[in-house]
């Protein structure tokens, strides 16, 4: 899947920041690629890039209207569709991670067809996956794991991997997630994959490698969430980590969309180990990632502070202060795992 860049983030009339997630993680790894944002009336999310009309867009060389939202079921608001329709219209192909495909919905597939524009479907893979074998395959792996959706496991990721890099690793992301996709141009989204599938899938992303490669797989939802609790598992058995770093955000005390309390960092350890040790007896935690973006910074280097010291293990956010803690506590648990 070739996605034509650059790209105008279309966030239509989001309720928050947390709706936008695809399009806030696409200008945070890819601002070069993003020339501008589309938003309706009453949208509560702000990228910090210009908002620009269609032909103010297309005059500033966009390529692709990016649908760069999340919602419960991924669907496609109705009162979106005139939008998408008129940026086709204006000669800007369509990509979108949302569950409903866009050639589904007729405006939009006869809008395409007319105007000889593609329309990219990445929640969906055209690949067949096999079922996850759990098979011992060479290479090393880091799985990042949560209290919650949303609170940083693709950012971790992704900073690790620039960590590690500088620090002389090999070291991948492999995307799991539809942001992830269009970040990085390869994966797939796990939660659009039928669930016998989902182990191999990951299997698939990140197959056999040298002994001292590290990819650095990016985790959705959570072991402890009620909707999203099967794909976590898939995927935690389907990596087959030698590592795992908890992401948490502070200032939650129930899960996102449900009831459920949050759970404890300490009970997202355990249960991970329990779990992961079905295809890797060895999986071991080495650090916590929190998202700090509510707290100031006192507040934030107290929680991080509490943390370490509560868990043994470092524990850092990778955005505001850096993984280097993250990244020497693998050198000392993988010490082949860098580059000579």
């Amino acid at each position: 899947m070739q996605i034509a860049t650059p790209y105008l983030m279309f966030l239509g009339d989001v309720p928050d920041r947390l709706a936008a997630k695809t399009a806030y993680g696409i200008v945070d790894w890819r601002p070069e690629w993003c020339v501008g944002q589309l938003r309706l009336p009453g949208c509560a999310a702000d990228l910090g890039i210009p908002d620009l009309t269609l032909a103010e867009a297309m005059a500033k060389g966009a390529r692709t209207l990016i649908v760069g939202v999340v919602n419960a079921g991924g669907v496609l608001p109705e009162h979106w569709v005139a939008s998408i329709v008129a940026a086709i219209e204006a000669g800007l192909d369509v990509a979108s991670g949302l569950h409903t495909r866009l050639g589904s919905v007729p405006a939009i597939a006869e809008a395409a067809e007319r105007r000889g524009r593609r329309l990219h479907d990445v929640r969906h893979s055209d690949e067949r996956f096999d079922t996850g074998k759990g098979t011992k395959r060479p290479g090393r792996r880091l799985l990042t794991v949560g209290t919650d959706c949303s609170v940083g496991k693709k950012y971790t990721a992704l900073a690790l991997e620039r960590g590690m890099r500088a620090a002389g690793f090999d070291a991948d992301f492999r995307a799991t997630g539809q942001t992830g996709v269009f970040i990085s141009g390869r994966g797939v989204a796990i939660d659009a994959v039928v669930a016998d599938f989902i182990s191999g899938a990951v299997e698939w992303i990140s197959p056999a490698a040298a002994p001292e490669h590290w990819d650095l797989i990016e985790g959705q939802g959570s072991l402890f969430h009620p909707s999203f609790a099967g794909v976590s598992l898939g995927l935690l058995h389907g990596a087959q980590a030698d590592a795992f770093v908890i992401c948490h955000e502070p200032t939650r005390t129930r899960m996102r969309g449900v009831q459920h309390p949050l759970p404890s960092i300490r009970e997202v350890i355990d249960l991970t180990i329990r779990c992961g040790s079905l295809t890797n007896p060895d999986i071991r935690p080495v650090g916590i990632a929190v998202n700090t973006q509510a707290l100031d910074e006192a507040e934030a280097r107290a929680v991080l502070d509490r943390l370490a010291g509560e868990h043994d293990l470092p524990a850092t956010d990778p955005v505001r202060f850096g993984v280097e803690g993250l990244v020497a506590r693998l050198a000392a648990l993988f010490p082949a795992g860098a580059a000579a």
